[in-house]
């Protein structure tokens, strides 16, 4: 199963069974001796890629004997994805704007929030991708931090930094912490950790009545809410837009928000209802379309990074400060940045792609770096590290 995206946001159903996902399954080393003991890990799922990012970590610590304890926050399609994934998770706080005090105020009242269930469940280790809540719960309680990141300008939190950090390699260790020993790398992207597991599924052409004639683009728009955002990415994007208004060219659109959504629609009726733009109006799994699509193009990471480790062709119309992995990404041509209007019609090459049946995943050990670390620093809290 892989990433997944929703067109709108619906209320949060995020209290189903667990689902067991595909994955290629590593050597298990069950925690032995003094670490024997029940240990438990609190992941906290603070935005939508967290969820397809954890899933397969999950998976493989339970394999080892863990005991997870699951939270979320309700922004942006992270409930979407909890209820598509039938996940048992606990959903906490929600999203409280692009606005820099609100966030601290926000994240300050979610971690209080989250105080009495995290007292009383008491983790051993805490794990997120970025989650400024749960680093504030953890150092209140004493409770051992993981804070992983792959965006070196990312808002950082200053004195209340997480324990251990877990970044790609490309990033420089002093670009996330203070104490370089405390950061711990895994090779290649954080999305190389769940699309290590996906297959290919053809039905997604029935289902989105894409014909064999079609190029097909899958467009991502910019994260209005996010504090890195900057208007020359609306400007790119719609300009974006307006290149791929073409008779051959069918464009899926996947909103991040509602409230996009709508204006999305509003914004450009005549080509949606043209059915040569399309916004789902369901679930969407995220990596069969960037598969099944000719190229992408995302006003934001985690999709031409998907699209990078699917061997997609994908376009970068992100404006904020570009980070050392895309920086890489674009170094090696597995992303293109597209910095002005001009690179739309110059770089931007609207041709159909020689799809393989199956993409190439072999050799992607990010999954199996990162549960090592965990298992790690696990052995450390049970006082059995030199």
């Amino acid at each position: 199963m892989a990433t997944s995206y929703r067109s709108v946001l619906d209320p949060p159903v995020a209290a189903g069974p667990e689902l067991e996902i595909e994955l290629p399954r590593l050597p298990s080393r069950p925690i032995r001796g003094r670490e024997a003991l029940r240990k438990k890990v609190w992941i906290d799922l603070d935005n939508s890629p967290h969820v397809p990012f954890f899933l397969p970590i999950i998976t493989e610590l339970r394999r080892r004997g863990v005991e997870i304890l699951l939270t979320a926050r309700n922004t942006y399609q992270v409930c979407d994805l909890l209820d598509y994934f039938h996940l048992r998770c606990r959903v906490v706080g929600r999203h409280y704007g692009k606005n820099k005090l609100l966030k601290v105020m926000g994240n300050t009242f979610r971690a209080f929030q989250l105080l009495p269930l995290i007292v009383k469940r008491r983790p051993d280790l805490a794990i997120s991708h970025g989650s400024r809540a749960q680093v504030l719960v953890g150092k209140a309680l004493r409770i051992p931090t993981v804070m992983m990141q792959d965006y070196e300008h990312s808002f950082r939190t200053g004195f209340l930094e997480a324990d251990w950090i877990f970044t790609p390699e490309v990033v420089p260790d002093n670009a996330m912490s203070s104490r370089p020993e405390r950061v711990l790398k895994y090779p290649g992207l954080k999305e190389d950790v769940y699309v290590s597991g996906f297959r290919p599924d053809p039905s997604i052409l029935r289902e989105l009545g894409i014909s064999r004639e079609e190029l097909v683009v899958t467009l991502r728009p910019p994260a209005t809410q996010a504090h890195y955002h900057t208007h020359a990415s609306d400007l790119l994007f719609a300009e974006t837009v307006k290149f791929l208004d073409r008779p051959h060219v069918k464009t899926f659109v996947l909103p991040r928000s509602r409230q996009q959504d709508q204006e999305l629609r509003n914004d450009w009726s005549a080509l949606l209802n043209s059915g040569r733009m399309v916004i789902p109006d369901s679930v969407v799994d995220g990596l069969n379309l960037i598969w099944f699509s000719d190229l992408v193009i995302s006003g934001g990471g985690t999709m031409n990074r998907e699209a990078a480790a699917l061997g997609v062709p994908v376009h970068s119309i992100f404006r904020g400060k570009i980070g050392a992995v895309d920086h890489s990404l674009a170094e090696q041509g597995r992303l293109i940045l597209i910095e002005s209007v001009d690179d739309i019609r110059s770089k931007i090459i609207l041709r159909r792609r020689n799809r393989p049946i199956q993409p190439d995943l072999r050799g992607r050990p990010a999954l199996r770096t990162i549960v090592e670390n965990i298992s790690m620093i696990l052995t450390c809290t049970a006082g059995a590290c030199q």
